[in-house]
């Protein structure tokens, strides 16, 4: 009987629990502390000077706000701005912000903040990377709770600009130019973002170990959910999975895609793989290799390029083929095709140009010409890696290639400043709404431009100049896929792949939703959306 009445009790309790689940749902509750591990050391935790380090950048993005933010898609949004007007004339952009914003420390933030912020980023003597998206803009504050600026020339990417995180007037207005980038904020910063900083532990060494954040009760946005946020800090790669294997931490700030592998708790991480508007390519000089400013050789070797394979081999699958530097989530993007191999047909096409094979050393010629180039790249290992298999893969159409490994700054500094190679692997990172002028027009070429082929083509030149001031969305897609189009018959380049930003979490972090990112900071724009625990009511 005592075994019986047991079983039935053990019964109700069972349906009982699976009614509960049936009638309620599961929602975001407050409280919980999520800990992530980043590879470096925070130095600058200051919107003006943190490009430079992605632990920074992390950090800036959550105690941070500025006028105008991404979402979870990319797309530029007001963050502390309320609305904003755009002239006629599209040169005049006036904002005006909300009101009982408040900084970190109970502080009032309003225009006189904005107005400090963009005035310093201007200035020269605080040094600030991003000082080149403002020149030549006027920043005016109309009230206490207005700002304007005002641009010589239209530009359709200027609230980009208007992302970076604001500075507290009232902490920084007393600290002299020549040291704002040593000042005790930049480690202790009061922001307006939905995380507030708390304290940091060192070691013997002064090394920063951990560094907390807290929750925001006065966020604009919400409150944040999760009450705390840890970052662990790492000397490397290895030591950051470890970390996570060990559950010292919930999450890695992006790991290569060779280190998935290396995670053994794979069933309780989800790998969240972001979309981020970075391409690889090989760029072609055309001026310093004969056979290289040849149509039909650009062609074939373009060709003969098996993008999947390198995908496949170098980035084991965590990446996406492309084939301009228009992603398929941009606005304009054709998918033209090119990014089908056919090796017969590159031979094809360079044994009807004249270009013979000599069997004898396996290169191609045609009269004193051989089809042989350097190909330059850095000494990362995915790099390295994808020159080599470029190098096989053109090897069987006849093609010589030498592969020339340097570190980054002796290939900034000798190679690419002065434009010194016959073709370059390398990356450029542009954002979801790209502004392609720097890299792809005529008046780039040179130092400090971006176009890294030297591309040289008016109707290609014609089309940049109109998509920085087109505000017509129609206008401006036509204009994308014909500048698409110039980039598919010239080939100045190969556009090879873009690699997804890898972040892995525990399971136990819900809510995350972000899909394309312009930079590695921005996986938590959502973050006051994020949540570790839950509370259930009735469906």
């Amino acid at each position: 009987m005592t075994i019986l009445l047991l079983t039935i009790a053990a019964s109700l309790v069972v349906w009982i629990g699976s009614f509960y689940l049936n009638v309620t749902k599961a929602i975001p509750a407050n409280g919980g502390e999520y800990t992530e591990g980043i590879v470096g050391q925070p130095l600058y935790i200051n919107p003006l000077l943190s490009q430079t380090s992605e632990a920074d950048s992390d950090l800036a993005q959550l105690i941070f706000s500025g006028l105008f933010k991404y979402d979870k898609d990319g797309n530029v949004v007001p963050d502390l701005a309320d609305s904003y007007a755009v002239s006629d004339d599209q040169r005049e952009y006036t904002v005006s912000l909300k009101k009982n914003l408040l900084w970190h420390d109970g502080e009032i933030l309003n225009a006189n903040d904005a107005f400090f912020t963009f005035n310093i980023l201007q200035d020269a003597a605080y040094k600030s990377p991003l000082r080149q998206g403002l020149q030549g803009v006027e920043v005016s504050l109309t009230d206490d709770y207005t700002i304007k600026f005002s641009l010589k020339n239209p530009y359709i990417g200027f609230l980009d600009n208007l992302t970076t995180g604001l500075l507290p007037k009232h902490i920084w207005e007393n600290i002299a130019q020549e040291k704002f980038a040593l000042a005790e904020s930049n480690l202790h910063p009061i922001g307006s973002g939905p995380y507030s900083f708390a304290n940091f532990q060192k070691d013997s060494d002064g090394n920063i170990l951990t560094l907390q954040l807290v929750a925001n009760k006065n966020f604009h946005d919400g409150r944040p959910y999760i009450s705390k946020i840890t970052f662990n800090f790492y000397p490397d790669d290895d030591a950051l999975i470890a970390a996570y294997n060990k559950k010292e931490i919930m999450g890695m700030g992006s790991i290569p895609p060779e280190n998935v592998k290396n995670i053994k708790n794979a069933k309780s991480t989800n790998i969240h793989e972001l979309v981020i508007p970075r391409y690889f390519s090989v760029f072609f000089n055309q001026t310093k290799n004969v056979a290289l400013a040849n149509d039909v050789v650009r062609s074939a070797l373009s060709q003969s390029v098996d993008k999947q394979a390198i995908i496949n081999e170098v980035l084991h699958g965590k990446g996406a083929i492309l084939t301009s530097p228009i992603f398929p989530q941009m606005k304009g993007y054709n998918g033209d095709g090119s990014s089908k191999t056919d090796v017969e047909s590159a031979k094809k096409v360079l044994d009807e140009a004249g270009w013979i094979l000599d069997a004898a050393e396996n290169v191609r010629k045609k009269g004193s010409d051989k089809l042989e180039f350097e190909l330059i790249t850095t000494d990362w290992p995915e790099l390295n890696q994808t020159a080599e298999l470029l190098k096989k893969q053109w090897e069987k159409i006849g093609a010589k290639v030498d592969v020339k490994v340097l570190t980054v700054s002796d290939l900034q500094q000798n190679y690419i400043k002065t434009r010194e190679y016959d073709s370059l692997l390398f990356g450029q990172a542009i954002s979801f709404n790209p502004d392609l002028y720097s890299f792809w027009h005529s008046s780039q070429k040179r130092d400090p431009g971006l176009s890294l082929s030297l591309f040289d083509n008016k109707d290609a030149d014609g089309l940049l100049e109109d998509l920085r001031q087109q505000t017509d969305q129609a206008k401006r897609i036509e204009d994308y896929q014909k500048f698409q189009d110039i980039l598919t018959k010239e080939n100045p380049a190969i556009f090879l792949y873009s690699r997804f930003y890898l972040y892995p979490t525990n399971t136990n972090l819900r809510g995350v939703e972000v899909t394309n990112i312009n930079n590695p900071a921005q996986r938590f724009v959502d973050v006051n959306k994020w949540y570790v625990k839950t509370s259930r009511v009735m469906k």
